[in-house]
């Protein structure tokens, strides 16, 4: 007797649904594929390429600057001439989803003597600063992941760096075989992570294909609804991919162990921190991290309150009383509350506010908890995840807002007071911020809905709006018709009960063109009175 192939559990958990899609859901599939192709999420080939070439590009700067340090460190001719340093990719571009316009998410690797601080972060600035194809260039040393953003021939860059323990890199280095971690500091660990992840998730999910369009889609949705922003709170991209990748592995049919070297991973049974996380997605490389660490009791809220809308839907498209297009509807945000706080902040050139405004917008999550603290969590503040620009004025401005409401189920029945949560927030923006120059403020003030400035409202609130005013309109009608309908039924049965108990012909017709009225009226296209007429 054969042994029978016992396939490899992919996961923590076996699958709970072997089952495969029907034709039904093969169709409704290739209806959301349309969906996403209309909304111009993939890329052009012509897109790809020019991304492709950037990317070897910044391989031949960095191999250039590794070398020019080594150099500059005395070492040999044949140590410069074998020095070298590689750039990988993580995010939406390495798991295979990125989008018109999207950024590419990337990461240096380079030899032990080649340090963050001084050669990363001064030394590499400085030659990407001579470079024509390079604007907009910004580094952030301090921040949780040491990053320079920059912008290579108008495509947006995030450049991270890790120091790995090799005099030189090789070209084929494993960054998934732990040893690589030996003597790396937590910075390094965590830019490390970004590729490590997107490698694992790939090798994970059953269905490649299948997990990329899932994604597409919930990444979609998520911006659309307005929750679609890590920095703020909400989920980020690696944090939906997380979600996805598990869902493709309880349901491999459906469409659309780790050698601890010393450093923290995420356990709420060891580490009473982690206790305080509301949503955590935890990454599958080693050391396991909290990838979702930034979501809070409002952003949570939200988020929960999109699911359970778009279950709705999704429940709404299986039984083909609903449309892709109702899922991918945008969340007018400005609509959705009565009182928000309006974060205004202001700057001397372009440059200071490209550095004032990445520093505040990843101090907002701050304010929410600030909020959220200072009311005993009766008071939710949520973040729109992007900044707002008032054309008409000549200063360099960008303008946040947050959304406030009482937690649902919970009764404020004394006046509350924000303005220490306020004050803190913008005194500690201020003084932690270590790249403060004058003209750098920030003003923090509370405004009604019927008070937002007109620069808030897109076209797309508008359309809504007229859409709102036409559906209100069709229920209405519909009102009318049911109305209509009761009273043909009420003439109708008045009309049977008049007639002879012997004349059984003539009722079984009566009742037949009732039948057939109301199915003429589902159908939009029923002269009930005609049909009362003539059934007399």
């Amino acid at each position: 007797m054969e042994n029978l192939k016992v396939k490899p559990v992919l996961g923590v958990t076996k699958p709970i649904s072997l089952i495969k899609p029907t034709e039904f859901d093969v169709r409704r599939s290739l209806e959301l594929e349309k969906v996403l192709v209309d909304a111009k999420l993939y890329e052009v080939e012509e897109e790809e390429r020019k991304k492709e070439l950037i990317i070897e590009k910044l391989r031949e700067i960095v191999k250039s600057w590794v070398k020019q340090v080594t150099r500059w460190r005395g070492y040999t001719d044949k140590m410069v001439e074998n020095a070298n340093a590689l750039i990988l990719t993580f995010g939406s571009f390495r798991l295979g989803v990125p989008g018109p316009g999207s950024d590419i998410d990337t990461l240096c690797i380079g030899p032990s003597y080649v340090n963050r601080e001084e050669d990363f972060f001064i030394s590499l600035h400085n030659i990407l600063i001579g470079i024509k194809e390079v604007s907009e260039l910004l580094p952030i040393p301090h921040a949780h992941v040491p990053v320079m953003k920059f912008k290579f021939e108008g495509v947006s860059i995030d450049l991270l760096y890790a120091s790995v323990s090799h005099l030189t890199v090789p070209d084929d280095i494993d960054i998934y075989d732990e040893s690589i971690l030996y003597e790396a500091d937590e910075p390094t660990v965590r830019s490390l992570s970004g590729c490590r992840v997107a490698d694992q998730i790939l090798q994970l999910v059953p269905n490649v294909e299948n997990f990329r369009t899932t994604l597409r889609c919930l990444k979609f949705w998520a911006k659309r609804r307005g929750v679609y922003s890590n920095v703020t709170g909400f989920l980020g991209g690696v944090n939906l991919a997380l979600l996805v990748a598990r869902v493709c592995q309880l349901y491999p049919n459906a469409n659309p162990k780790d050698k601890e070297i010393g450093f923290p991973v995420w356990d709420p049974r060891r580490n009473p921190l982690d206790r305080n996380h509301l949503m955590p997605i935890i990454t599958p490389a080693y050391p396991n991290m909290n990838s979702s660490y930034n979501v809070s009791s409002s952003t949570l809220e939200a988020m929960m309150k999109q699911f359970h809308t778009a279950n709705k839907i999704c429940n709404g498209i299986e039984f083909n009383e609903s449309s892709w297009g109702a899922l991918f509807e945008p969340f007018l945000f400005f609509r959705a509350y009565q009182n928000y706080l309006q974060v205004e902040i202001t700057a001397a050139d372009a440059d200071d506010l490209r550095a004032w405004k990445g520093w505040v917008e990843s101090r907002l999550r701050q304010l929410t908890l600030k909020v959220e603290r200072c009311t005993s969590g009766k008071l939710l503040c949520v973040p729109c995840p992007s900044g707002h620009v008032d054309k008409s004025r000549q200063s360099f401005h960008k303008t946040f807002f947050m959304g406030l409401r009482k937690k649902p189920g919970v009764e404020i029945e004394e006046v509350i007071d924000i303005r220490v949560a306020t004050q803190e927030f913008k005194e500690e923006t201020l003084n932690k911020f270590s790249f403060w120059t004058p003209g750098m403020e920030i003003n923090v003030s509370h405004v009604l809905k019927k008070q937002l400035p007109s620069y808030v409202f897109s076209d797309e609130y508008r359309t809504r709006s007229q859409s709102s005013k036409s559906t209100n309109q069709q229920h209405q009608n519909k009102r009318k018709q049911n109305s209509e309908m009761v009273d043909v039924k009420n003439r109708v049965q008045e009309n049977k009960r008049g007639r002879s108990e012997s004349d059984g012909l003539a009722k079984e017709e009566d009742s037949s063109l009732f039948q057939n009225a109301l199915l003429k009226e589902v159908e939009g296209r029923c002269l009930l009175w005609d049909v009362i007429q003539n059934s007399g």
